[in-house]
């Protein structure tokens, strides 16, 4: 009599879930404070985690104004590599136009996210969401100045106009993105019960920051005015500046 082994049944493989987001201060090295500048920036690049933790405990302020202040040299440092393409008046007023431009964006859009944020169930408080909008900016400018050495190389090696305003944009986007990334990673431990409207708010801050681009030109090219005395739309600018001749005199 041949002996047959029972099969149990079939139990499909199990799919993988990704692991819980652990809360923040879970970890002891979160709950070490910021002292100073340099420590706010080695935690923005190394302990994002770290910097959101703080950004929710009591005496914020201090940080959010270390953070801020960084915000402010990095964007000048890089203004100043910007405005080597064309050098004169430019080396002072694109880093002007840079760090002042980026902290009004940021203002012009901190009511709508803090809206967006109420809407959305979120617990943050206006100064959370301040200091998460300030982390933004800090990644973002931090990052523009790891750039900073190449788009140097390019301006010292051509001549183009529209060439150079390109490379700037496509390094402000990366930039942006990495920013995005350390304000949405800060919102999803806010208890907010959606994010359809941080979503909105992140395309209504890239068109404002485009935008600001083009209402504070020149920013890379030179002009006889400080500001222009036209008023344009990002596209349409873009759209000029791809038709004029390459070179430096324009805006």
């Amino acid at each position: 009599m041949n002996e047959t082994n029972p099969t149990g049944p079939l139990i499909p493989p199990q799919i993988p879930t990704r692991p819980a987001r652990l809360p923040l201060g879970e970890n002891p090295e979160e709950r070490q404070p910021i002292p100073n500048v340099l420590a706010a920036a080695e935690a923005m690049l190394r302990q994002p985690r770290r910097v959101m933790y703080q950004l929710q405990q009591p005496g914020s302020g201090r940080l959010i104004a270390a953070m801020l202040l960084l915000v402010v040299l990095c964007a000048a440092i890089y203004g100043v590599v910007v405005g080597t393409f064309s050098y004169g008046t430019q080396l002072w007023a694109a880093p002007v136009k840079i760090a002042g431009g980026l902290l009004v964006s940021a203002l012009i859009c901190l009511p709508s996210l803090y809206i967006f944020t109420c809407l959305s169930g979120s617990q943050a408080r206006l100064v959370e969401v301040f200091g998460l909008v300030t982390g933004l900016l800090l990644l973002t400018t931090i990052l523009l100045i790891g750039f900073a050495p190449v788009a140097w190389l390019f301006s010292q090696s051509t001549n183009s106009l529209a060439w150079m305003g390109t490379l700037h944009l496509v390094f402000w986007g990366i930039a942006t993105v990495f920013g995005l990334r350390f304000l949405e990673t800060g919102f999803s431990h806010s208890k907010a019960r959606s994010s359809a409207g941080l979503n909105t708010w992140v395309v209504i801050f890239v068109l404002v920051v485009l935008q600001m681009s083009t209402a504070l030109r020149p920013i890379v090219g030179t002009a006889d005015t400080f500001f222009p005395t036209e008023k344009k739309f990002f596209v349409t600018h873009w759209g000029d500046a791809l038709k004029s001749p390459n070179d430096k005199s324009r805006d």
